[in-house]
């Protein structure tokens, strides 16, 4: 027998640390080469690591959003035999495996002896604890039960109160298996049954990994940038006669159309007499930057949190081109495969909620933008039209602007250009 430590590998791009986001093991496990063990994030990807032997863990470094630099022991093994002072690890970035160095010369990791140390103690072995075995009991007021996300919401759905629900994992963790013995055993688990029942008790959630960037952007954004707002009501009745026709007349391999390549196609129109809208703002240098190309990102919800995938060059895609390439990026933004590439660039960003898009909101900045449209929801409403009161579809289109490059006299006139364009939605294809 002999001890391995696997370390925090060089994932590239000069990265130098890491934070820990999810740890896929336990002290005791026994673990096989290729499983994976923990998933870290650097500043460009999230990052699969997988165990590049064999053993029982021994012990694990880090709790799950802290920082670990490059070259920290992340797993202590006991292993069989010895091992390769050098061995590979894979990991996966965004789900496309890459192969990475465990460690350099100068960084070797500890070469396992042919025996443990003598005051080294006996590594724990996994203890299989069936669901039926568990000691049936509650825990003491204001004692935590610990549960995933999706075990505590499948609770809640069901109306049980989880500090009433023994735990079969490691510290007394509730899983789904316990929830499923509970309801069997008890008769729990109807939400008429506790619909009036007392709930007491908070819930605290460690902010890490990509919500944790996703906090520090949005305050990095409201603090660097005077954001100006601006809000203005849209008649899209006629966008959205255009609309249901070509979706109706559509070819077979052509993707149904949304409100967004549309939205799109106003942009790179108007954008070229409005270049201090389609820009970055170097607040540091002192620098804004203007581009001819029209790099849109379509800030897309996942289940990890918020991302903005890029359309690049909107300005030489036409609807279908622009509809098929959204529903790519996002597809890959959604499914945790978005490229560095695929996440960044983006010279303006459009965020919509699409049918929860409400009245009206004043969207974030995606710094270091100076600009972002938010269409909200088309709903239809009476409104007065020459003389008369008649229905139309009405959408609300939100905007915010960064007060220090775009002033506000031209961003309103940006957006009734382009209220103009979608209420004619002819001209948007016109020279």
């Amino acid at each position: 027998m002999g001890r391995y430590v696997f370390k925090l590998p060089d994932v590239g791009e000069g990265t130098a640390e890491a934070e820990i986001v999810a740890w896929h093991v336990a002290v005791g496990d026994h673990i096989k080469e290729d499983q994976q063990l923990v998933d870290v994030m650097t500043d460009k990807a999230t990052v699969e690591m997988t165990s590049p032997v064999e053993g029982v863990i021994v012990s694990l470094h880090g709790e799950p959003g802290e920082m670990a630099p490059v070259g920290a022991p992340l797993v202590e093994f006991e292993v069989e035999g010895t091992v390769s002072p050098h061995p590979v690890a894979k990991a996966s970035v965004n789900g496309s495996a890459i192969e990475v160095a465990k460690a350099k010369s100068s960084k070797a990791k500890e070469t396992p002896s042919s025996s443990p140390p003598v005051d080294a103690p006996k590594p724990p072995r996994a203890i299989e604890r069936p669901v039926a075995a568990a000691v049936i009991g509650t825990r003491t007021s204001g004692e935590k039960p610990l549960a995933s996300p999706a075990v505590r919401q499948r609770a809640r759905d069901l109306g049980i109160e989880l500090q009433f629900v023994p735990g079969s994992g490691v510290a007394g963790r509730i899983s789904h298996e316990d929830l499923d013995h509970y309801i069997a055993t008890r008769g729990q688990g109807t939400r008429g049954s506790s619909r009036y029942q007392q709930r007491d008790g908070s819930e605290e959630v460690k902010v890490i990994g990509l919500r944790r960037r996703i906090a520090e952007r949005m305050q990095n954004s409201k603090r660097r940038i005077p954001h100006f707002a601006y809000v203005e009501e849209i008649d899209m009745t006629e966008l959205e006669d255009l609309r249901a026709h070509l979706n109706a007349t559509k070819k077979p391999e052509q993707p149904k159309l949304n409100v967004l390549p549309f939205l799109m196609r106003a942009l790179v129109r108007l954008l070229p007499d409005f270049p201090q809208v389609n820009a970055r703002f170097d607040d540091e240098a002192g620098v804004v930057s203007r581009f001819s190309a029209v790099h849109i990102g379509i800030a897309t919800q996942t289940a990890n949190g918020l991302l903005v995938p890029v359309v690049r060059h909107a300005e030489a895609r036409d609807l279908w081109d622009a509809a098929n390439e959204v529903a790519r990026v996002a597809a890959l933004a959604r499914d945790n495969k978005a490229s560095t590439e695929d996440l960044t660039g983006s010279t303006i960003t459009i965020t919509s909620l699409g049918t929860l898009g409400g009245v009206v909101t004043t969207p974030v900045i995606n710094y270091p933008e100076v600009a972002i449209i938010g269409p909200n929801a088309i709903l239809e409403r009476p409104v007065v039209r020459n003389g008369q009161v008649v229905v139309r579809k009405m959408m609300n289109l939100s905007s915010s602007f960064d007060h220090r490059v775009v002033d506000g006299y031209d961003a309103a006139q940006f957006i009734q250009q382009m209220k103009r364009m979608l209420e004619h939605p002819a001209t948007l294809f016109m020279d």
